[in-house]
């Protein structure tokens, strides 16, 4: 698990980020060669989005338009993603979504442990930048290594977990709903939540209390 009861990480960093700067640290990670993922990646594909909304995206890692186009969430789940904000009056640019590794596992198989710890300083430095109030966990890649990792995403999606000051909602990866539409239903349900949690954000931060 990446957060610990408080909210802290429990995982240690290995690595060390600018956590102050994105195009620093976009920049450094860019460079990354710390796993064997990246030799037969086209390249490190970083996060994109609002920096300042506080509300992150997370899923489990690039495939292959990912890949080729360096952008998180471009291909068919992508687009299934976006037609979801869209759904409940969200749009993709309003949020910054990432993943959990940042280079495409062969085949798109789920990143393994080894990956994630040698990913993790990453994402760990894209959360200490933007300190989102929620983040969402696509997918049960994302859920098992932001939560726990015996959870199944069917048992937890749609369900608020608090780490300190942070709350973190689990719901299916768009591309797991291209395979299973009947469960866009309830993707579309923890989306409102999101959507709730967004407008709740924007009016706290209009009224000046973060």
């Amino acid at each position: 698990m990446l957060f610990d009861q408080d909210g802290n990480f429990k995982i240690q960093q290995l690595f060390s980020y600018p956590n102050d700067n994105y195009e620093r640290l976009k920049k450094e990670a860019l460079k990354c060669r710390r796993c064997q993922l990246r030799e037969n990646a086209n390249g490190v594909v970083m996060g994109e989005g609002n920096l300042k909304n506080k509300i992150m995206l997370i899923g489990e890692g690039p495939g292959a338009n990912e890949d080729r186009l360096g952008r998180p969430f471009v291909g068919r789940a992508g687009k299934l993603m976006d037609k979801i904000l869209a759904s409940v009056n969200l749009k993709r640019k309003e949020l910054y979504i990432t993943n959990v590794i940042k280079c495409r596992p062969p085949g798109n198989r789920a990143p393994r442990q080894n990956e994630f710890e040698a990913c993790v300083s990453i994402l760990s430095s894209e959360i200490e930048l933007i300190q989102p109030k929620v983040i969402v966990t696509l997918g049960s890649t994302a859920t098992k290594y932001l939560i726990n990792p015996e959870e199944s995403i069917t048992n937890v999606r749609g369900k608020w977990f608090k780490r300190g000051d942070l709350y973190i909602l689990p719901t299916f990866h768009p591309a797991y709903l291209l395979r299973n539409e009947k469960m866009k239903k309830y993707s579309w349900h923890d989306f409102k939540l999101i959507k709730k949690a967004a407008d709740r954000i924007k009016e706290l931060s209009n009224s000046g209390e973060f």
